[in-house]
């Protein structure tokens, strides 16, 4: 498998497995496929979060008070492979991925058909063993890269990057804004000079009119906080409201 966008803008679509439950992340994952969604991140639940906001904070609480933990995101996987071919991240912090073991989660990784990982508080200065046991299973590391990054930075992020780059719109933690635009433009502008991979905006798009903005100048848009949101809000149903949304901003970028 490999990770491509075939709208324009991309949409990658990001979820908190196991809130409120995995079977229903599942669902979700699916109908946002069903929705126009590109790419899947599937986000494990983690109980000391310092880049997500208070939306993903209380979903990833809700997650582990079910039991959520990686093994359970990894057969999530598994299971949304089984019925489509859209991309699948798994996103998560490198304390779960440690505890299950570098090879043994990327060869379950691998197995259950994922095409890449994003782990959001591993630098690649420190990330050696880790890009070695990725690269052994065929999976694609993400990396971060911020407005903040120094070209020379920036060029590492590209270098090691596989998939696509996941350009942040701000510095901070995810959740809704109102201005996005901004400073990420001029770090897609940045990154292009540096990488032919697709680069994919994230951190604050919340609605069609920064789907649209963003689309203009990046390859793909990554959803979360807004989508993480309208689960918790929407009990019994989360995979119907997703969809909604989601052809909503697809729709209106057309």
């Amino acid at each position: 498998m490999a990770i491509k966008f075939t709208h324009r803008p991309g949409l990658v679509a990001y979820i908190t497995c196991g809130d409120p439950s995995l079977q229903v992340s599942r669902d979700v994952a699916l109908a946002a496929i069903d929705a126009g969604a590109d790419v899947i991140e599937l986000g494990v639940p983690f109980s000391d979060p310092v880049a997500d906001g208070p939306v993903i904070q209380r979903a990833s609480q809700r997650a582990l008070a079910q039991g959520t933990d990686l093994a359970g995101v990894i057969d999530v996987a598994r299971q949304v492979r089984e019925r489509s071919r859209a991309g699948l991240i798994i996103f998560s912090y490198l304390n779960p991925i440690l505890q299950f073991g570098l090879d043994n989660f990327c060869q379950a990784a691998q197995n259950a058909g994922v095409d890449g990982v994003l782990v959001t508080d591993l630098p690649f200065e420190e990330a050696h063993d880790y890009l070695a046991a990725m690269k052994a299973h065929n999976l694609a590391p993400v990396f971060l890269a911020a407005p903040t990054s120094p070209d020379e930075r920036l060029k590492s992020v590209a270098k090691y990057s596989k998939g696509f780059v996941y350009a942040i719109s701000r510095t901070g933690i995810t959740g809704t804004r109102q201005d996005v635009a901004g400073d990420a433009q001029s770090l897609v502008q940045r990154l292009r000079a540096l990488t032919k991979l697709p680069i994919a905006v994230g951190f604050g798009v919340s609605n069609s009119e920064q789907f649209q903005q963003v689309g203009q100048f990046a390859d793909a848009v990554v959803i979360g906080s807004a989508i993480v949101q309208l689960i918790e809000q929407s009990p019994g149903q989360e995979a119907a409201s997703v969809a909604k949304f989601l052809e909503g901003l697809r729709h209106a970028s057309h």
